[in-house]
């Protein structure tokens, strides 16, 4: 028995095979379950909503300001020349932000869904600053405010996605955990007031002390104003939504006394049918009629198209530009303007011409308000959406469908003296180049298939871009064929001039919508492209030699008004002749072919 017992003792313990990994994972598991409860216990720590918003402050500076840190560093060069005005910066982001949240530092409900929501407009601007290289300026501003959603649809992506989550995840779960310590009202305004002013305080004083290294910077590079976020975005937009609210209210003043039809409308005379395109995102310098490397304009020079060279636009987006083009007053009046005008629409249909505006855009901005109108899309069959159409947006040539009947539509009276007919593009808007130019008919490949222009070779993105003038040119040869099967009955011509430019990357820059004083050249210069049947040249007594002659004439926007007037012989006290392009070359005539 002794020795049995002696063996029973020595024999080894018996021990599950499992229980050893078991127990590393149960103090892993432990020891996670351990920190998750102390980050919990972290993120849930009650602070005031003064301590809330200050921490927000600092967590943007240092999460959302990249572009701002890195057009610093590249203009200043070495490190000694831009960390003082780079602090500087970042103290007045700092303060300017707590400034904004003084007025947003409540315990009231709803408090916590703002200030993310602040994150995630500074999230945002960071990410298209960073892609496209654009600023947060009022224009900007007032750009994204009116964009559709199928201008949204292009700007989406899976980068875009990343992007905002990387800045906005921490601040939202941090905001969602966070216990907001209650204060009465009155405690409140205190603590609010307190902060706006220590806030101001400190930025009053950075300003003085590092004026020096500040002023110079900021006057030599305003854009970088524009690059502080999210403040440059939350002061454009507000400005923007509270400028119509204080701005007093603006008259409607008329252009069109003494708006008549001359002396071409006499009677027996041909009615007058004229197509007035407006491009859009149209760069001249990618024109081969205008002498470009790339032949991406062969239906224009196949129906001897004239093409001026040196046009510069009214402004860097649609929304500046579309309305200046339309306006008697030229870039600096329109700009400075305190009331608005009747424009070229209005003084044509005063004079008893029909006019319809066809849209296959975001809008007219107002110039359309006052006349018919109606949208590429509307009236389309179903055969005809599915060919035209895809994802909501429609090619171009939707515009040039049931075109008699949208003319056969408009009063017989006015039809019988003459037509003026707008055509809004689509045109080569970005950054969804591709999508511009229809399968078959992309002639420069490979192409550029997403909407984060910085990821394409530079050659790729051109060949999207050059695609999409290659289908403008397409549907103005279209158009234009339009128009001569009209010529038995009408007088027929056309003119073709694009809103605004567009950066390829040219110094880091994309798209468009630069401040214009310091936008590239390439944001400003645009085509303009005209034909005329022979019937209209001798209607207008004008020379297809001189005309072509005029091609280096530098012109720009504030032409479109007296121009137009010209060509439809609308008589209006606004024409200004010396503005009219046409006007040097009246007198002889010689048929274009």
């Amino acid at each position: 028995m002794f020795l049995r017992a002696s063996s029973a003792s020595h024999a080894p313990a018996t021990v599950p095979i499992s229980s050893q990994p078991s127990t590393a994972v149960d103090g892993i598991a432990a020891r996670l379950r351990e920190a998750l409860r102390l980050l919990d216990g972290w993120l849930s720590a009650p602070l005031s909503a003064q301590q809330i918003v200050v921490r927000l402050s600092l967590y943007l500076l240092l999460a959302a300001n990249w572009p701002l840190w890195l057009q610093l560093a590249r203009i200043g060069g070495a490190p000694s020349q831009y960390l003082r005005p780079a602090a500087g910066l970042a103290v007045l982001i700092v303060c300017g932000m707590v400034a904004i949240f003084a007025f947003m530092a409540w315990t009231a409900r709803g408090m916590k869904l703002l200030w993310w929501l602040v994150v995630l407009v500074a999230a945002l601007a960071q990410y298209y600053m960073l892609t496209y290289s654009v600023v947060m300026d009022s224009g900007m501003a007032a750009n994204v405010l009116q964009t559709d959603a199928g201008e949204v649809a292009d700007l989406l992506s899976l980068r875009l996605l990343v992007s905002v989550l990387a800045v906005v995840a921490l601040p939202g779960l941090w905001l969602l955990r966070v216990r907001v310590t209650a204060a009465t009202p009155l405690r409140q305004v205190g603590r609010n007031l307190v902060m706006l002013v220590v806030a101001l305080g400190v930025a009053a004083g950075t300003v003085a002390a590092l004026s020096r290294d500040l002023a110079p910077l900021m006057r030599n590079h305003p854009h970088l104003r524009y690059m502080m976020n999210p403040l440059a975005s939350l002061y454009s937009t507000t400005a923007v939504v509270l400028r119509p609210v204080f701005a007093r209210s603006r008259t409607l003043v008329p252009m069109t006394q003494g708006a008549a039809l001359g002396a071409s409308y006499t009677a027996g005379a041909r009615p007058l049918l004229f197509v007035l395109v407006v491009g859009e995102t149209a760069r001249a310098e990618n024109f081969g009629i205008n002498g470009y490397g790339r032949d991406t304009t062969p239906e224009l020079a196949r129906r001897g198209a004239f093409s001026w060279r040196e046009v510069r636009s009214c402004g860097t987006s649609t929304l500046a530009s579309l309305p200046c083009m339309f306006s008697p007053l030229g870039k600096s009046a329109f700009e400075s303007r305190d009331n608005d005008y009747e424009n070229l629409l209005d003084v044509a249909q005063a004079a008893g011409m029909g006019v319809l505006w066809l849209d296959n855009q975001s809008g007219c901005k107002g110039v359309c308000d006052r006349v018919p109108r109606a949208k590429a899309v509307d009236g389309l069959d179903d055969a005809a959406r599915q060919s035209l159409c895809d994802g909501g947006e429609c090619r171009d040539e939707a515009m040039l469908h049931n075109l008699d009947a949208r003319l056969a539509a408009l009063p017989a009276a006015r039809r019988e003296r003459g037509v003026l007919l707008v055509l809004h593009q689509m045109g080569s808007h970005g950054p969804a180049y591709y999508k511009r130019s229809a399968g078959s008919a992309k002639r420069f490949m490979p192409e550029c298939r997403t909407e984060v222009l910085a990821d394409c070779p530079h050659g790729e993105l051109v060949n999207a871009y050059d695609n999409s003038i290659a289908a403008t040119d397409a549907f103005l040869g279209k158009t234009i064929d339009w128009l001569r099967g009209q010529s038995a009955r009408y007088d027929t011509g056309l003119l073709y001039l694009s809103d605004h430019g567009e950066s390829l990357g040219e110094y880091g820059l994309f798209l468009h919508g630069m401040p214009y004083g310091m936008a590239p050249d390439v944001q400003k210069h645009v085509p303009m492209v005209a034909w005329m049947h022979d019937s209209m040249l001798r209607r207008e007594k004008l020379s297809a030699d001189c005309l072509r002659a005029s091609a280096d004439t530098p012109l720009t926007h504030d032409h479109l008004y007296h121009s137009m007037l010209g060509l439809l012989d609308v008589q209006s006290p606004s024409y200004q002749r010396g503005l009219d392009t046409f006007d040097g070359c009246r007198g002889s005539v010689t048929a274009s072919r």
